[in-house]
Protein backbone atom coordinates (compact mmCIF):
# COMPACT_ATOMS: atom_id res chain seq x y z
CA UNK A 1 0.00 0.00 0.00
CA UNK A 2 1.29 3.46 -0.92
CA UNK A 3 0.01 6.64 0.72
CA UNK A 4 -0.13 9.59 -1.70
CA UNK A 5 -0.65 12.93 0.03
CA UNK A 6 -1.21 16.21 -1.76
CA UNK A 7 -0.49 19.27 0.37
CA UNK A 8 -2.74 22.31 0.26
CA UNK A 9 -5.25 24.40 2.16
CA UNK A 10 -8.93 23.44 2.46
CA UNK A 11 -11.54 25.96 1.36
CA UNK A 12 -12.79 27.27 -1.97
CA UNK A 13 -10.74 30.45 -1.64
CA UNK A 14 -7.52 28.44 -1.83
CA UNK A 15 -8.58 25.87 -4.42
CA UNK A 16 -6.92 27.48 -7.47
CA UNK A 17 -3.69 28.85 -5.96
CA UNK A 18 0.01 27.89 -6.25
CA UNK A 19 0.07 26.53 -2.68
CA UNK A 20 -2.63 24.00 -3.61
CA UNK A 21 -0.84 22.25 -6.48
CA UNK A 22 -0.55 19.14 -4.30
CA UNK A 23 -4.34 18.94 -4.00
CA UNK A 24 -4.73 19.53 -7.75
CA UNK A 25 -2.36 16.66 -8.62
CA UNK A 26 -4.25 14.32 -6.27
CA UNK A 27 -7.49 15.40 -7.97
CA UNK A 28 -5.96 14.57 -11.38
CA UNK A 29 -4.77 11.15 -10.17
CA UNK A 30 -8.17 10.44 -8.65
CA UNK A 31 -10.07 11.40 -11.79
CA UNK A 32 -7.80 9.29 -14.00
CA UNK A 33 -8.11 6.24 -11.72
CA UNK A 34 -11.81 6.62 -10.92
CA UNK A 35 -11.13 7.16 -7.20
CA UNK A 36 -13.36 9.43 -5.12
CA UNK A 37 -11.32 11.38 -2.55
CA UNK A 38 -14.30 12.29 -0.39
CA UNK A 39 -14.26 10.13 2.74
CA UNK A 40 -13.44 12.11 5.90
CA UNK A 41 -10.72 10.25 7.79
CA UNK A 42 -7.57 11.15 9.71
CA UNK A 43 -8.13 14.92 9.39
CA UNK A 44 -8.23 14.42 5.60
CA UNK A 45 -10.39 13.52 2.64
CA UNK A 46 -9.27 10.11 1.42
CA UNK A 47 -9.98 7.64 -1.36
CA UNK A 48 -8.80 4.06 -1.92
CA UNK A 49 -8.05 2.45 -5.25
CA UNK A 50 -5.40 1.28 -7.69
CA UNK A 51 -2.90 3.33 -9.68
CA UNK A 52 -0.25 1.75 -11.91
CA UNK A 53 -1.23 -1.65 -10.51
CA UNK A 54 -0.55 -0.60 -6.91
CA UNK A 55 -3.02 -0.29 -4.04
CA UNK A 56 -3.04 3.35 -2.97
CA UNK A 57 -4.61 5.75 -0.51
CA UNK A 58 -5.06 9.23 -1.98
CA UNK A 59 -5.33 11.93 0.67
CA UNK A 60 -5.88 15.68 0.95
CA UNK A 61 -5.25 16.87 4.55
CA UNK A 62 -7.89 19.32 5.80
CA UNK A 63 -5.75 20.78 8.59
CA UNK A 64 -4.40 23.86 6.77
CA UNK A 65 -0.94 23.60 5.22
CA UNK A 66 1.12 24.39 8.33
CA UNK A 67 -0.43 21.46 10.25
CA UNK A 68 -0.34 18.87 7.44
CA UNK A 69 1.90 16.60 9.48
CA UNK A 70 -0.86 15.88 12.01
CA UNK A 71 -2.95 14.39 9.20
CA UNK A 72 -0.05 12.49 7.63
CA UNK A 73 0.92 10.91 10.96
CA UNK A 74 -2.67 9.72 11.48
CA UNK A 75 -2.96 8.53 7.87
CA UNK A 76 0.21 6.46 8.26
CA UNK A 77 -1.17 4.82 11.39
CA UNK A 78 -4.57 4.04 9.83
CA UNK A 79 -3.12 2.70 6.58
CA UNK A 80 -0.44 0.74 8.48
CA UNK A 81 2.21 2.28 6.22
CA UNK A 82 5.82 3.24 6.87
CA UNK A 83 7.13 6.74 6.05
CA UNK A 84 8.96 5.15 3.10
CA UNK A 85 5.54 4.25 1.65
CA UNK A 86 4.51 7.93 1.49
CA UNK A 87 4.63 10.18 -1.57
CA UNK A 88 4.06 13.85 -0.68
CA UNK A 89 3.17 16.29 -3.48
CA UNK A 90 3.64 20.03 -2.94
CA UNK A 91 4.54 23.35 -4.54
CA UNK A 92 8.12 24.67 -4.46
CA UNK A 93 8.89 28.39 -4.59
CA UNK A 94 12.57 27.69 -5.42
CA UNK A 95 11.83 25.84 -8.69
CA UNK A 96 10.72 27.71 -11.85
CA UNK A 97 7.19 27.26 -13.18
CA UNK A 98 6.84 24.13 -15.28
CA UNK A 99 9.67 22.28 -13.53
CA UNK A 100 9.25 19.47 -11.05
CA UNK A 101 11.64 17.59 -8.82
CA UNK A 102 11.28 14.06 -7.47
CA UNK A 103 13.33 13.31 -4.36
CA UNK A 104 13.64 10.23 -2.15
CA UNK A 105 14.32 12.26 0.97
CA UNK A 106 15.39 15.73 2.08
CA UNK A 107 14.80 18.77 4.23
CA UNK A 108 11.68 20.92 4.16
CA UNK A 109 13.48 23.51 2.03
CA UNK A 110 11.49 26.28 3.70
CA UNK A 111 8.11 24.69 2.88
CA UNK A 112 5.86 24.84 5.96
CA UNK A 113 3.80 21.83 4.91
CA UNK A 114 6.88 19.63 4.51
CA UNK A 115 8.28 21.04 7.76
CA UNK A 116 5.09 19.95 9.54
CA UNK A 117 5.21 16.46 7.99
CA UNK A 118 8.87 15.94 8.94
CA UNK A 119 8.19 17.15 12.49
CA UNK A 120 5.11 14.97 12.93
CA UNK A 121 6.47 11.68 11.57
CA UNK A 122 10.03 12.23 12.82
CA UNK A 123 11.89 11.51 9.58
CA UNK A 124 12.88 13.08 6.26
CA UNK A 125 12.91 9.62 4.62
CA UNK A 126 9.84 9.91 2.40
CA UNK A 127 9.41 10.55 -1.31
CA UNK A 128 8.30 13.99 -2.41
CA UNK A 129 7.24 15.44 -5.75
CA UNK A 130 7.82 19.19 -5.76
CA UNK A 131 6.21 21.43 -8.37
CA UNK A 132 7.82 24.73 -9.33
CA UNK A 133 5.96 28.01 -8.75
CA UNK A 134 8.88 30.46 -8.68
CA UNK A 135 7.98 33.79 -10.34
CA UNK A 136 10.35 35.31 -12.87
CA UNK A 137 10.45 38.36 -10.65
CA UNK A 138 9.33 38.32 -7.03
CA UNK A 139 7.26 41.34 -6.09
CA UNK A 140 5.65 41.76 -2.71
CA UNK A 141 4.97 39.20 -0.02
CA UNK A 142 5.81 35.50 -0.57
CA UNK A 143 2.77 34.32 1.41
CA UNK A 144 0.46 36.50 -0.65
CA UNK A 145 2.04 35.14 -3.83
CA UNK A 146 1.51 31.44 -3.07
CA UNK A 147 -2.06 32.08 -1.82
CA UNK A 148 -3.19 34.23 -4.75
CA UNK A 149 -5.44 32.90 -7.53
CA UNK A 150 -3.76 31.65 -10.70
CA UNK A 151 -3.81 34.25 -13.48
CA UNK A 152 -5.40 33.44 -16.81
CA UNK A 153 -2.02 33.61 -18.58
CA UNK A 154 -0.69 30.93 -16.19
CA UNK A 155 -3.45 28.38 -16.79
CA UNK A 156 -1.65 26.44 -19.54
CA UNK A 157 1.57 25.98 -17.55
CA UNK A 158 -0.47 25.08 -14.43
CA UNK A 159 -2.39 22.41 -16.36
CA UNK A 160 0.87 21.01 -17.77
CA UNK A 161 2.50 20.97 -14.34
CA UNK A 162 -0.49 19.14 -12.80
CA UNK A 163 -0.35 16.56 -15.59
CA UNK A 164 3.41 16.10 -15.19
CA UNK A 165 3.06 15.80 -11.41
CA UNK A 166 0.47 13.06 -11.84
CA UNK A 167 2.67 11.25 -14.38
CA UNK A 168 5.63 11.45 -12.00
CA UNK A 169 3.60 9.82 -9.22
CA UNK A 170 2.51 7.05 -11.60
CA UNK A 171 6.15 6.52 -12.62
CA UNK A 172 7.21 6.24 -8.97
CA UNK A 173 4.53 3.59 -8.41
CA UNK A 174 5.24 1.66 -11.62
CA UNK A 175 9.02 1.95 -11.97
CA UNK A 176 10.42 3.16 -8.65
CA UNK A 177 11.64 6.52 -7.41
CA UNK A 178 15.07 6.42 -9.07
CA UNK A 179 13.58 5.81 -12.50
CA UNK A 180 11.08 8.64 -11.97
CA UNK A 181 13.92 10.96 -10.92
CA UNK A 182 15.81 10.14 -14.12
CA UNK A 183 12.73 10.86 -16.22
CA UNK A 184 11.37 14.00 -14.56
CA UNK A 185 14.26 15.85 -12.88
CA UNK A 186 15.47 18.25 -15.55
CA UNK A 187 18.59 20.30 -15.03
CA UNK A 188 18.13 23.74 -13.52
CA UNK A 189 20.43 26.74 -13.36
CA UNK A 190 23.21 26.68 -10.71
CA UNK A 191 21.32 29.33 -8.71
CA UNK A 192 18.11 27.29 -8.66
CA UNK A 193 20.07 24.10 -7.94
CA UNK A 194 21.60 25.81 -4.91
CA UNK A 195 18.24 27.03 -3.63
CA UNK A 196 16.56 23.63 -3.96
CA UNK A 197 19.45 21.53 -2.65
CA UNK A 198 18.47 19.23 0.15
Amino acid sequence: MRLIVGLGNPGIEYAWTPHNLGFLVVDALAEDAGIRVTRPEAKSFVGLGQIAGREVVLAKPQTMMNLSGLAVRELLSRAECEPSDVIVICDDIALPWGMLRVRERGTAGGHNGLKSVIGAIGTMEFVRVRLGVKPEEMRGDLKEYVLRQFRRDEEDVVAEEIEQGAEAVKAILAEGTQSAMNRFNRRVSPQDEEETED
